[in-house]
């Protein structure tokens, strides 16, 4: 008999790889005339606010306690504002495919702190992925460490470590917890409004211009992509393919992210692709792919 295909995962797989992708490109977009911490709260207002009708809508907007707030304050604190909004940061001063690419280690990150705080066994599978991972990061700076001295270069790659760490620690904290939760609109509800009031606070204190007539509409369309898109479709595609096929096998989508952001970038923005970038983005493609890697178990 033959499996009938099903066409909402393969949209919702693609939607994962493609949308993901191209955020990078919409946030180097928004930055270029909106300052970065305004891009982050416009675009995680809207998303809230379009996930508020949705709850609204389905009778699901509840009020789950105090405990439960606070879960997905650390979880917002963590992965929306630091992670999110530090790699808008960081888009000011780094092309939007560097930026994906050395966000692409994450894996590798929780990987290392998961080993460290004992969540994980140590094997040698994994460290050898560490090290091809860590080999990319050596081939995007092997001739670019004059750059490193730049003051704007450095504080882009400063804010990127930030994010990457933001985004670590948040995915063991939910490693931690065991966090499941079978309402995750509510939670992303809660966890895009905090980060947009937090995001907003840190607007006000640290955005030089906040005059808005100066502020694009190509740059407003990238803000009010990256919340339909980046932030409310991505995750629903997301969490549909969890449905229907395991997290390790929705996973290797993701390392599509990068090479699309890189393409992109090149082909829009003009952004120079190197052979040590393309070195460097299969060396972390590599090093994710291994350290992440399980294979189907044998039954007997």
């Amino acid at each position: 008999m033959i499996k009938k295909i099903d066409l909402k995962l393969i949209f919702a797989l693609v939607g994962v790889a493609l949308i993901w992708g191209t955020t990078y490109l919409g946030i180097r977009v928004a930055v270029e005339t909106i300052p970065p911490w305004f891009v982050a709260a416009f675009r995680q207002t809207i998303a809230s606010i379009i996930l508020l009708i949705i709850l609204l809508r389905k009778n699901e907007l509840s009020w789950q306690g105090w405990p439960y707030l606070r879960r997905q304050m650390i979880l917002s604190s963590l992965m929306i504002v630091v992670a999110n909004g530090m790699t808008t940061v960081a888009e000011q001063t780094i092309p939007s495919g560097l930026t994906s690419l050395l966000n692409a280690l994450t894996p590798i990150f929780v990987f290392l702190a998961s080993v460290g705080i004992g969540l994980q066994k140590p094997n040698i599978k994994g460290f050898l992925g560490v090290i091809i991972g860590f080999l990319g990061v050596a081939f995007i700076f092997r001739e670019g460490l004059n750059e490193l001295l730049d003051p704007n270069y450095k504080t882009g790659i400063m804010f990127l470590c930030f994010a990457v760490t933001g985004w670590t620690v948040g995915t063991i904290y939910i490693k931690k917890n065991n966090q499941k939760s079978d309402h995750i609109f509510l939670d992303l509800f809660y966890q895009f409004a905090f980060s947009a009031i937090v995001q907003f606070v840190l607007a006000f204190m640290f955005s030089a211009d906040r005059n808005v007539s100066n502020w694009s509409l190509n740059s407003m369309f990238a803000v009010a992509y990256l919340a339909i898109f980046g932030s409310v479709v991505a995750f629903f595609c997301y969490h549909y393919a969890l449905k229907k096929v395991s997290a390790t096998e929705v996973s290797m989508l993701s390392y599509f992210n990068t090479v699309i952001a890189i393409f992109l970038g090149w082909l829009i923005l003009d952004e120079i692709i190197t052979v040590d970038i393309l070195i460097a983005t299969v060396l972390i493609i590599i090093g994710v792919f291994i350290t992440n890697y399980k294979g189907k178990k044998q039954t007997l």
